[in-house]
């Protein structure tokens, strides 16, 4: 052994040796030769600092997820995880050796135990596993309007919605809550009510809304808001001592990226919401794992990056880990990057003018190595191996190491299709989220509202319409005389007939006819 391997080894031994439990990643590698006695482990008890895994598309980074969660589990850390391919449901059995496996184990010094572990699997469609639900009170607005791809105009109005919910104590459980709020508030009763307190909501815009809301249901992803919504101490269950890994699988929704990282965060702000301040334990209560991290950031607003970092740097005083896994550490933006003291980074590729600068930010964010050029060996990494450096039990950058990962002790694949129906059906999970529950919410407390105004309007009206009908009634038409006209008129004609004739009469007779009254009715 030469002198600069004997160095090597002592370095990386006396960087990575934990005090407490820890996590076993794998052996240093220097020059192309694996080293078992170097070992690099990961404390337990810095695992709530966060991390970041990261690499080129097939270098591994699947499997290091896959370990790491193994490893947990052993140690009674409950797991959440995205299993974006639906692939990692293989962990419920144990694996089996190969002759690549073997030769790993052979290279590590270490011995090869296939081992199952207990998993629960989830879905957003609930399809492919126990429904997971939010309502949409819980996403919030910032999310909800992420989620929905709003721009700072749209994503006001969510606001103002959202505002006046919770003003009016209208629970928004589902989408209908909030087409039915949306729609009460931009036109008829409900825009004059918020025009002075809230502002107006133009048609435009809450016509843009909807549709974008349409579009979410006509995915089939509209299941995914209401009740019954996942209660997140159910991530925390364990079985014979061993922590559950709890598998969000998106085989289905793949193309909604945007739908299930913003799901993702939802359920991790709601931990932040409800955990208790716990400090720093020996281990960390639950650890995160947010694969495809780089969807989650893309495209995102000034508040909703703002939300993120808040929680990444205040949830681990609550005893929680979070990793993120991506292709390069610049997919996540400095503010979030520079709060994840664990790095894993698999081989990164330098094809194009980006790749290399990629490449370049990469490199400057190690710290300076005796044994490795940091560009080199991230461009020359084969599958199962990484560049690591953690957080030792003090807080400080453990030496930087080339290491060969271990390999994962499950199944590095999906149960059968029989053995996957059979572990969902079984599920307690599976059976508790299986139907939804309908509550009152804004939509029956707006629809009876609406009802209400209807019915009074209507009352109204016919009020108006029966006193018009009574003063028709109650005025004489047109050229038509009253009653009493109609008597008098024909008691004086009755008169004025009499006195004619009396005239004629007198004419023709000679004597003059006379009134009662002593006078006729022409004055003769």
């Amino acid at each position: 052994m030469s002198e600069s391997s004997s160095k090597f080894i002592e370095k990386i031994k006396a960087s990575y040796a934990p005090q407490g439990s820890y996590i076993y990643l794998g052996a240093g590698i220097l020059d192309g030769e694996v080293y078992g006695e170097a070992e690099v482990n990961l404390s337990l008890k810095m695992m709530n600092r966060h991390g970041l895994i990261a690499g080129a598309t097939g270098t591994g980074k699947t499997r290091t997820l896959q370990l790491l969660a193994e490893q947990l589990s052993d140690a009674g850390v409950p797991v959440f995880m995205l299993d974006v391919k639906g692939d990692l449901s293989g962990l419920n059995q144990a694996g089996s050796i190969n002759p690549k496996i073997g030769e790993r184990a052979k290279q590590l010094n270490k011995p090869f135990a296939p081992t199952g572990f207990p998993i629960e699997v989830y879905s957003l469609s609930g399809k492919l596993g126990a429904q997971m639900r939010a309502t949409v009170l819980e996403f919030g607005p910032t999310l909800l309007s992420k989620v929905l791809d709003l721009n700072d105009t749209q994503s006001g109005v969510m606001a103002v919605i959202f505002k006046y919910a919770d003003d009016n104590k209208m629970p928004v459980i589902d989408l209908n809550d909030l087409k039915k709020l949306l729609s009460y508030l931009s036109e008829g009763a409900g825009a004059k009510e918020i025009k002075d307190s809230y502002g107006s909501i133009s048609t435009a815009t809450s016509g843009t809304i909807l549709r974008k809301i349409v579009a979410i249901e006509q995915q089939g992803l509209a299941g995914m808001f209401g009740e019954k919504s996942f209660d997140a101490d159910d991530l925390f269950e364990r079985v014979d001592g061993k922590g559950v890994i709890s598998l969000l699988n998106i085989a289905d929704v793949q193309n909604q990226p945007v739908l299930y990282s913003t799901f993702l965060l939802s359920l991790l702000a709601e931990l932040f919401n409800t955990l208790p301040e716990v400090g720093d334990l020996d281990k960390p209560k639950l650890v995160f794992f947010f694969d495809e991290a780089h969807l989650l950031f893309n495209n995102s607003s000034k508040t909703f990056l703002e939300q993120i970092e808040t929680i990444i740097r205040l949830i681990r005083s609550k005893g929680v880990g979070v990793f993120f896994c991506t292709q390069a550490p610049t997919d996540i933006p400095e503010s979030v990057l520079g709060q994840l003291g664990n790095r894993v980074q698999h081989a990164l590729r330098a094809f194009t003018p980006n790749d290399v600068d990629a490449l370049k930010k990469t490199v400057n964010t190690y710290p300076k190595s005796d044994f490795y050029q940091i560009d080199k060996v991230l461009t020359s990494l084969g599958t199962g191996q990484a560049l690591v450096t953690v957080l030792n039990e003090k807080g400080i950058p453990t030496e930087v190491s080339a290491t060969m990962l271990t390999p994962p002790r499950a199944v590095m694949g999906p149960l059968t299709a029989a053995d996957f129906d059979k572990l969902v059906t079984a599920s307690s999970m599976y059976g508790k989220y299986k139907d939804t529950i309908d509550p009152e919410s804004a939509y029956d407390i707006l629809t009876k509202r609406i009802n209400e105004q209807i019915a009074v309007e209507e009352q109204v009206k016919q009020e108006a319409e029966a006193k018009k009908q009574e003063e028709i009634e109650s005025k004489p038409r047109q050229g038509e005389k009253s009653i009493i006209e109609k008597v008098m008129g024909a008691t004086i004609t009755r008169q004025i007939g009499k006195e004619i004739v009396r005239g004629l009469f007198g004419m023709l007779t000679g004597k003059k006819t006379r009134t009662k009254s002593g006078g006729g009715l022409f004055g003769f």
